[in-house]
């Protein structure tokens, strides 16, 4: 049986990282993209073909799908869109071009890619394609405005897709992890530096007392948080499945927060998650 080849976008750590290693012991053919060149050279030297892609670089997209189907002679089983990033921030003092820029990279880029490789898919008469949501994709907490709204995007566009694929031989999964330990709110720094202006913030007080310090002091892990194994154990079921769930939640928050939402009043279930 030919081994099976899966392209797995922002793999320079946390859940990308670890589902490149996970799906190489597992056999696969693992094509473990980054949008840095230094992360690319670093994951070569651990013998990933690391093709350079980043989301807000529609030439990166292009070229990086490009070296994959020519390493696999024009086919690809899989893909698994998981590069994002967080702005965080109140609603009120996100700028729009900081919306925009974060939709670049956790929604355009996602919807780039999938689209160029449904032509190979429906060719070769198979294939997956693997969306890394969140549980901040059907609900929402305070001071992830940017976040949410990509997630709750991506939730939408995915739907549709998997709907609209039921004539094809191409699954369309959703993966809905919570809280897994990664660098994602490290890397979130930098986005809240350069676009909110928390200062000068009615919200100043809040910023101060309860957001900075969530983001610069390291707390230790979250209620419930897991390691980004938890992940690759329902991405390699989505992978190998002969049919695959539409949803694979990961962490209990995931399904608390789902059975809530189905049960509880909006009114309640925003108290619940405005303490977040």
């Amino acid at each position: 049986m030919a081994q099976k080849s899966i392209l797995i976008t922002g793999c320079s750590s946390g859940i990308g990282y670890a589902s490149a290693h996970g799906m190489r012991d597992a056999g696969w053919q693992v094509f473990a993209s980054c949008r840095k060149p230094e992360d690319c050279a670093r994951l070569q030297d651990e013998g990933f073909q690391s093709p350079l892609i980043d989301y807000a670089d529609t030439a990166t997209i292009a070229n990086g799908l490009s070296e994959v189907l020519k390493a696999t002679g024009g086919t690809l089983d899989a893909v698994f869109n998981n590069g994002a990033f967080g702005t965080p921030g109140a609603v009120e003092d996100l700028p729009t071009d900081a919306l925009r820029a974060i939709f670049e990279t956790n929604f355009f880029g996602w919807h780039e890619l999938t689209r160029q490789v449904i032509p190979s898919m429906r060719k070769q008469g198979h294939g997956r394609i693997i969306q890394c949501s969140s549980v901040l994709g059907f609900v929402t907490m305070p001071w992830r405005g940017a976040y949410n709204a990509t997630k709750f995007a991506l939730e939408g566009l995915t739907h549709t897709l998997r709907i609209e694929m039921r004539d094809t031989p191409i699954d369309v999964v959703l993966i809905e992890p919570g809280p897994i330990t990664s660098k994602i709110r490290a890397n979130s720094i930098p986005h809240f530096e350069k676009w909110i202006d928390w200062e000068n913030s009615p919200r100043a007080t809040q910023y101060q007392e309860k957001l900075r310090k969530r983001l610069y002091k390291d707390s230790g892990l979250d209620t419930f948080e897991l390691p980004a194994d938890a992940v690759v154990r329902k991405l390699k079921h989505a992978l190998e499945a002969r049919k695959p769930r539409a949803v694979y939640m990961v962490t209990t928050p995931t399904f608390l927060m789902a059975a809530c939402r189905r049960f509880l009043p909006t009114r309640a279930l925003d108290r619940i998650l405005s303490i977040g």
